[in-house]
């Protein structure tokens, strides 16, 4: 279990790094963008990301 969990954190690191390092303007444009969000707002984008993270999850595994 482990090294499935180290596995999928070295994946998302590569997935992360993909946007700056093909479009690093418009990365920084985002990031700007995302600074300006109320914490609200951020914890509302958090929270649909890990449902839709879990619920994909579920739909691979199965």
């Amino acid at each position: 279990m482990w090294q499935e969990l180290w596995v999928a954190l070295c994946l998302v690191l590569v997935i992360e790094g993909v946007m700056p390092f093909l479009n690093p303007q418009g990365w920084r444009s985002m990031v700007q963008s995302v600074a300006q969000l109320t914490d609200r707002q951020l914890r509302i984008a958090g929270l649909v990301m890990m449902l839709l993270g879990v619920i994909s999850l579920q739909w691979v595994r199965h």
